[in-house]
């Protein structure tokens, strides 16, 4: 990878959109491709100054600030050409300060673990004029529906705040072998995060794990799966397919906590990935305190597998 020939020392006016940044991520990012441990040595000689005065790395950047960036030797990388353009998100909410999209399933939401692009890359690709894009959550790769993109750092941090303390409703609709039987039902399980040995993350329901919430409500049963509406009242890995999985309910379509042989049927019959839809969200806005409920409908292929689910069971009510 070749490198920049002449760095210089560079001086940045701080906006709104790095106000409250800590100084040493908003040097990761402005410095793409220098060593996190070269950027903390400049921190600490004091060649990184702010209004010509030195600083540690946690402190926070006001707007007005200049930012004093010694000459670094930085890689250049043909990064955004890498990135596809891609088909325009579907928007399902927009202001100044936020965006939801409606993620397809088989996109992740970012680049990593093997992965060189998603969601946010794209939307940073198509957007390029935007000057701050970041997520303020996730959802798995194969989940379909909405997702919570900042377009302020005052509202990524203020929204951060509101998914730590439960202040974000998030309702998932999943389709799950077995007869659901109880209109509502609370799961409170602890979950465990590890790793197998071929270096996969991985969940498990354990004791030694932390505390998970889940409230699930019947939507719909027929004789062999049922159709659930999942709340999740906190937000750890996997969640909805651990906690479900455990219960004796695994997900249709869920390759990696789901009834394998199941799947292969299920694939035959039209199902071809797994069955998990963001379908609502419910939050104030970080900024203005307004209420802002949204939702997606299931995506064309999962509605079409429910009506294949309804021509072949019987659908059964209670």
């Amino acid at each position: 990878m070749p490198l920049s020939k002449a760095p210089s020392v560079s001086h940045i006016r701080i906006d709104d959109a790095h106000h409250g940044q800590r100084i040493d991520n908003f040097l990761v990012r402005s410095c793409k491709g220098v060593p996190k441990s070269h950027i903390y040595r400049v921190l600490r000689s004091g060649e990184v100054r702010v209004n010509s005065r030195r600083v540690d790395q946690t402190y926070r950047l006001q707007e007005g600030d200049e930012v004093r960036i010694p000459p670094i030797r930085v890689a250049e990388r043909p990064a955004e050409a890498l990135v596809p353009m891609g088909k325009p998100f579907e928007i399902v909410y927009e202001d100044e300060a936020l965006l939801v999209l409606d993620k397809p399933a088989g996109l992740a939401v970012h680049g990593g673990s093997g992965v060189s692009f998603g969601v946010i890359e794209q939307l940073r690709r198509q957007r390029p004029e935007a000057k701050f894009l970041e997520l303020v959550h996730r959802l798995d790769r194969e989940t379909s529906g909405l997702l919570i993109v900042a377009k302020k750092r005052s509202a990524l941090t203020v929204l951060h705040d509101m998914m730590r303390e439960g202040k974000v409703r998030k309702r998932y609709l999943t389709l799950v072998a077995g007869r659901w039987m109880n209109p509502l039902q609370h799961i409170k399980q602890p979950l465990y995060k590890f790793l197998t040995e071929g270096g996969e993350r991985r969940v498990c329901v354990s004791p030694e794990g932390k505390p998970a919430h889940s409230i699930v409500r019947l939507q719909q049963r027929w004789k062999e799966c049922s159709l659930v509406e999942v709340e999740l009242k906190t937000g750890r890995t996997h969640q909805i397919r651990v906690h479900l999985s455990h219960a004796g309910f695994p997900l249709y379509g869920d390759d990696k906590y789901g009834d394998f042989a199941l799947n292969k049927q299920l694939e035959k019959a039209g199902l071809k990935r797994m069955f998990l839809h963001a379908a609502r969200l419910g939050f104030q806005h970080p900024l203005t305190d307004r209420l802002i409920e949204l939702e997606a409908p299931l995506p064309p292929e999962l509605q079409a597998f429910v009506g294949v689910v309804d021509q072949h069971q019987e659908r059964e009510h209670g």
